[in-house]
Order: structure tokens, then C-alpha cells, then sequence
């Protein structure tokens, strides 16, 4: 077989140029161009920032009316449910659905957990809620920029990661409901807090090894944005309650 010259043209695809080519980074075993991983990682994020703000907002005007505070309150475990519904056909069904349902079912999650959110955060200071939100964008900042730009494979972390958030779910429901332990439950959020610190970073590296070429423009691409950003924010919402839980004041 001979050795064909890596500086020859024949190695361009049809319709590119050399500097086409020198503006490609890899992902896995591929070559991605950098502007098309660029504008799906935006997209990612757009969406999951967009996610953090409706359910904020939902949050604030909860807490601001009385009646809406009070539905919260009576409907909270009903609406816990529909969320952990909306989570699984969504993870499930992503790639069958069209881009305006997974959209919608995104963002009916994240109004939902506005409401939800509402009974814990209601039981804190505003000081503490404002200073573990700062504290959980900073680090979730810093562990995104790991998993961006380390060259560490952060592949095997998921399965231990995986277990390890069985374990800390089966253990908080049991908590909830038999033991009623306040001392455990801290140990549970401080064991949480690691878990969902390493899945920040871990989720993060997924969206540059999970891209295709073209993805940023394509219908299955636009719902692999949103799984990738249902993913971020669960990490940042669930580490933003632990370290409430954890460091938060209480009213």
C-alpha cells in the first residue's frame, strides 16, 4: 500500500481549503471544525442558562404571593413526580421527538422545579440563598472549564459517578421517610456535593466527545443540546440545594 504524502490535496475533502482543515480540533477519534463545536457548546449553555433563569424567576414570584406559596407547599410532591416523569420520557424519547417537544418539555421541567424548589429555599435566609447560588455559579464555572479544556479522559468517572448518585438517592429517600436524621442528611449533601461537583466537569466534557460534524444545524442535534443541557443543569441545581443544606442559615 503506498504511503500517501500528508500535504497533498487529495487528503482535502471536496470543497474545503488548507485552512479549512487547520481549523479542526479533535473529539474522541474524530475532527470536528472548532466553529461548529464552538456554536453547539453556546447552545448548550444558552439553553441551560435559559433553564436556571425561568426557574429562578418561578422562584421569586412563588415566594412574593402568598397563594402561589401555599400551592407550592400542597402540591409539592405531585409536582416532584411529574418532574421525575419529565426527566425520563425526555432522556428516553429525546431522540424520537421533534425539536419544539423536547424544548417544551425542557422548559416545563424547569418551570415545575421553580415551584418545587419554592418549600426548601422558603426555610433559609435570603443571605444564605444568595451566597450558596454565588458559590455554586463559581464552582460550577471552574469545573466546567476543567472539563473543557482537560486533556484527561473523564470517560470512566461516569459509572463510578453513577453509582455513587444511586446510592446517595436511595439513601435520601430513606432518610425522608424512616430515619428523619438531621445529622445524616448532612453527611448525604456533603457526600452530594462531591458526587455533583465531579458530574459538573464529567457532563461537560460529554458535549465536545458526544458532536458531530454539522450538529449545531440539525433537528437530532438541537435535542442532543438539550439532553446535554437538562444534564447541566440538574448538576447545578442539585449542587446548589446541597450546599444550601450544607452551609445554608436557616430562618
Amino acid at each position: 500500500m503506498m504511503n500517501q504524502d500528508p500535504n497533498s490535496q487529495s487528503d482535502i475533502p471536496f470543497g474545503s481549503s488548507q485552512n479549512d482543515q487547520a481549523e479542526t480540533v479533535h473529539t474522541g477519534f474524530r475532527e470536528v471544525s472548532q466553529e461548529g463545536l464552538s456554536t453547539f457548546i453556546s447552545q448548550v449553555f444558552g439553553w441551560m442558562f435559559a433553564a436556571l433563569f425561568l426557574t429562578s424567576a418561578t422562584s421569586y414570584i412563588v415566594l412574593s404571593n402568598e397563594a402561589l406559596l401555599n400551592v407550592a407547599f400542597k402540591y409539592m410532591w405531585p409536582l416532584i413526580i411529574l418532574e421525575l416523569f419529565a426527566v425520563g420520557f425526555l432522556a428516553i424519547r429525546v431522540h424520537k421527538m421533534s425539536p419544539i417537544t423536547a424544548t417544551v418539555v425542557f422548559f416545563a421541567y424547569a418551570f415545575c422545579n421553580g415551584f418545587t424548589l419554592t418549600p426548601l429555599i422558603a426555610a433559609y435566609t435570603g443571605e444564605s440563598i444568595a451566597g450558596t447560588f454565588m458559590i455554586t455559579a463559581g464552582t460550577f464555572g471552574c469545573m466546567s472549564f476543567y472539563g473543557m479544556t482537560t486533556k484527561k479522559d473523564l470517560t470512566s468517572w461516569g459509572s463510578l459517578l453513577l453509582t455513587a448518585l444511586i446510592g446517595i438517592i436511595i439513601a435520601a429517600v430513606v432518610n425522608v421517610f424512616i430515619l428523619q436524621s438531621s445529622g445524616f442528611s448532612l453527611v448525604i449533601s456533603g457526600i452530594a456535593i462531591l458526587v455533583f461537583v465531579g458530574l459538573i466537569a464529567y457532563d461537560t466534557q460529554m458535549i465536545k466527545s458526544t458532536y458531530q460534524e454539522g450538529m449545531e444545524r440539525s433537528a437530532a442535534g438541537h435535542n442532543l443540546a438539550i439532553l446535554a443541557a437538562l444534564n447541566l443543569y440538574l448538576d447545578f441545581v442539585n449542587l446548589f440545594i446541597h450546599l444550601l443544606q450544607f452551609f445554608g442559615d436557616r430562618e
